[in-house]
């Protein structure tokens, strides 16, 4: 019983430890959203009626304007400032190794996690075509910090 006991605390103990990388900056999610000529990602509220409409516009191509990509993102509070997301695209029209960059300034991002937008607005999303794969890199200046990629990057 004391063994059960010690190996239940410990396995506790090991789990509520800090991490060692808990300062560092990362990228926890990338949410790519086709949109549609109002600029909307979903005409309801709930994830399940978002992904609905999602699909609706996957099918129909011709009724999207441009693509918003929500990027959650966490860096250390002495990191915050100036910091920017960077997106990088293959896409339909663009040549094989040519990539399209849109990038935004991160807005303060809260303890646990903040989100960011960034957006291919529609002349530029009409000329490059449909997304392939994405990179988004998390940059303070010119140094990449934290980045995620898509699975055909």
């Amino acid at each position: 019983m004391i063994r059960l006991l010690s190996a239940t605390l410990f396995a506790i103990l090991l789990v509520a430890a800090p991490r060692g990388n808990a300062a560092e900056a990362r990228i926890r999610k990338v949410l790519p959203h086709l949109m549609d000529e109002k600029g909307r990602i979903s005409t309801k509220p709930g994830l399940f009626d978002r992904d609905g409409y999602q699909q609706s516009l996957r099918q129909s191509p011709q009724r999207v304007s441009g693509i918003r990509f929500d990027v959650q993102w966490k860096a250390p509070r002495e990191k915050r400032d100036d910091l920017v997301i960077r997106i990088e695209l293959r896409t339909a029209k663009g040549e094989p190794g040519a990539i399209t960059v849109v990038q935004a300034p991160t807005r303060d991002n809260r303890k646990f996690g903040g989100w960011s937008t960034v957006i291919l607005k529609s002349e530029d999303y009409t000329r490059s075509g449909e997304v392939l794969a994405w990179r988004a890199v998390l940059l303070d200046g010119d140094r990449e910090l934290a980045e995620q990629k898509s699975f055909l990057w």
